[in-house]
């Protein structure tokens, strides 16, 4: 009898759970739509612009050489905008740039308080960075709306470098725009000093961020600010073909898309952009392409010696002779010989 009530009393609870669930059922809201919530975001983004203020430190060889610093221009205030280095002929300089993505086009600043003296990565190559990240958002209390500017993350001496292709797009946009700076210099205590590398900000509308995920203590629909400053380039190989991804960069302007991404491209652009870094036009770029030539032989083979090694990229020959041209690995003429 008291197992007969025990086993009742769970079937009956058992039921009542699963109509409590088919009465809190969960809503879905609808991502919104990209360009409105672009111009949402520009509107808060250039307020920030036109409302604050910068300090640079100019101090060489020091860890807080470069380092620039936001401030709200009070009532009446003098100082100049950040908006008014827009597009100025000396550093630091405010500038902008296009970005085709969800099928609009994104207009993205970026503040360049030093440019480098080193070499340039392409967006799927990795980067070793400091930075400090924060986020914009409107905050309404007693009906009077403020923008604020929230911190959530400060990388002041990073370990590891990170892959401009796993990061959100708009690091993988204006990172390229930056070069590393003099050869870095190891001191006897340990640590590593970096002299003339190139820093900024860049300011990232919600759709070249995180956009509806948000991300930890990011909310979702927020512009997000990056400062940062380059120290050093990592060339990836992002298919393991053996050649650097920026060597199949065939165009040489440091960027290229996987058109095949129809949730980010949802729009085809023309062949000459589209194939712009496929040899094959199959539209799969070389960098992700592991038979970038559709010779049925994947490129890592093609670039392997007899005893099974991969030949380093200055020692492949080409069918011309001439091994420091950089257009023969771009069309695998090591077959040729």
């Amino acid at each position: 009898m008291n197992k007969f009530r025990y086993y009742f009393i769970l079937l009956i609870t058992t039921l009542s759970l699963f109509s409590c669930s088919k009465d809190d059922s969960i809503t879905v809201q609808p991502l919104r739509d990209y360009q409105e919530q672009f111009t949402a975001d520009n509107i808060v983004v250039e307020e920030y612009l036109n409302s604050y203020y910068m300090t640079v430190t100019n101090n060489s060889g020091q860890p807080d050489d470069q380092d620039v610093e936001f401030t709200k221009i009070p009532a009446n205030g003098m100082q100049p905008s950040i908006m008014s280095y827009l597009n100025k002929s000396t550093f630091p300089k405010l500038l902008k740039r296009d970005v085709a993505y969800n099928g609009i086009t994104y207009k993205m600043y970026y503040l360049v308080l030093r440019p480098g003296s080193g070499e340039s990565p392409c967006n799927v190559d990795g980067v070793l960075a400091s930075y400090k990240g924060t986020y914009l958002q409107n905050s309404t209390v007693s009906d009077v709306t403020t923008l604020t500017a929230t911190s959530f993350e400060d990388v002041l001496y990073p370990q590891q470098f990170l892959s401009l292709f796993n990061t959100i797009p708009g690091w993988g946009e204006i990172f390229p725009q930056f070069k590393t700076g003099d050869s870095p210099i190891s001191n006897a205590d340990g640590t590593v000093t970096y002299n003339n590398f190139g820093a900024g900000v860049m300011f990232i509308p919600s759709g070249l961020a995180y956009y509806a995920s948000g991300s930890n203590s990011i909310p979702s629909y927020v512009p997000l600010i990056f400062k940062f400053k380059l120290y050093a380039v990592q060339r990836l190989d992002q298919d393991g073909d053996g050649i650097p991804s920026y060597l199949e960069d065939l165009d040489g302007d440091g960027y290229m898309y996987g058109y095949f991404n129809t949730t980010a491209y949802p729009t085809t652009p023309a062949d000459i952009i589209r194939y712009a870094d496929d040899t094959d036009k199959d539209g799969i770029p070389n960098f992700l392409d592991v038979d970038d030539d559709a010779d049925g032989v994947s490129t890592l083979k093609e670039i392997t010696a007899t005893n099974g090694s991969i030949i380093p990229f200055n020692d492949i020959p080409s069918c011309s002779g001439n091994t420091t041209d950089p257009s023969r690995i771009k069309r695998h003429l090591v077959k040729c010989n």
